[in-house]
C-alpha cells in the first residue's frame, strides 16, 4: 500500500498526499473529497478502499486517520454547483479544494482514478492519477475513508431536516425507495436537478398519459 508514496519520495517529493472523493453518483447531496498526508509506513489495520470496509470499521478508521495523519483536509461541492457545471468538474474542484486546505502543503498528490480535469476545473498540484488507487495506496485509501464517512454523516444530518426523503437510509443514491419518495414529495433543494432528467421525463409522460 506504500509503493506510490515511496516512488514519489524517491523522486524528491517531501509531502505526498492521497486524494479521493465520495458521492459522484447520488441524486442528492454534495460530492465530498479528502486529502491526507500520512506518516511514512503508518500501519492502520483494515485500511482499504472505503467501499470494502464495513460502516463500523469506517467510523473507527475515520477517527484514527484524523488523529494520526500529518495533515488532512475535507471539502465538498454542493448540488447547485454540480448542476451549474457538471459532476466531473465538481469532483475535480472538491479534490483540489481538499488539497489546498491541507495545513501541511502537499508538493505531490496521488489521485484516485484516471481523471484530473473537467470542463471547468483541473488538479493544479503536481500529481499522479492511479486507477483503483483507493485499494493500492494507503494515502488514497485514507482519503476515501474520510470522504465517505463525512458525506454519509452529512446525509444523516440532512435526513433530520428533510425526514420525508429518508436520506439516512439511501444516502441520496437512486434506490427504489428514493425514487418512491421523489414520486411522493418531488425534489428539494438538496437534489441535483441535472441528475433527475430521466425521472422528470417519466413523470411528464405519466401526467400526459
Amino acid at each position: 500500500m506504500w509503493r506510490y508514496e515511496e516512488e514519489a519520495r524517491r523522486a524528491g517529493r517531501r509531502a505526498v498526499c492521497g486524494v479521493d472523493e465520495a458521492g459522484a453518483g447520488p441524486l442528492a447531496g454534495p460530492v465530498y473529497a479528502a486529502a491526507v498526508i500520512l506518516p511514512e509506513g503508518l500501519a492502520l489495520p483494515y485500511l482499504n478502499d472505503s467501499k470494502q470496509v464495513s460502516p463500523k470499521r469506517r467510523d473507527a478508521l475515520f477517527d484514527q486517520i484524523r488523529e494520526r495523519a500529518l495533515a488532512f483536509s475535507i471539502a465538498s461541492v454542493g448540488p447547485a454547483e454540480i448542476d451549474e457545471t457538471d459532476i466531473l468538474s465538481a469532483r475535480i474542484r472538491a479534490m483540489q479544494l481538499a488539497i489546498d486546505g491541507l495545513s501541511l502543503p502537499a508538493d505531490f498528490a496521488l489521485i484516485d482514478g484516471n481523471r484530473d480535469k473537467g470542463r471547468r476545473c483541473a488538479i493544479t498540484t503536481a500529481h499522479r492519477t492511479i486507477v483503483r488507487g483507493d485499494s493500492l495506496s494507503a494515502s488514497i485509501a485514507a482519503a476515501s475513508i474520510l470522504a465517505k464517512v463525512s458525506r454519509d454523516r452529512y446525509m444523516e444530518e440532512l435526513d433530520k431536516a428533510c425526514p420525508q426523503y429518508q436520506f439516512a437510509r439511501h444516502k441520496g443514491y437512486g434506490t427504489a425507495l428514493h425514487y418512491a419518495m421523489l414520486d411522493t414529495y418531488g425534489p428539494c433543494d438538496a437534489h441535483r436537478r441535472s441528475f433527475l432528467k430521466k425521472w422528470e421525463a417519466r413523470r411528464e409522460q405519466e401526467s400526459t398519459g
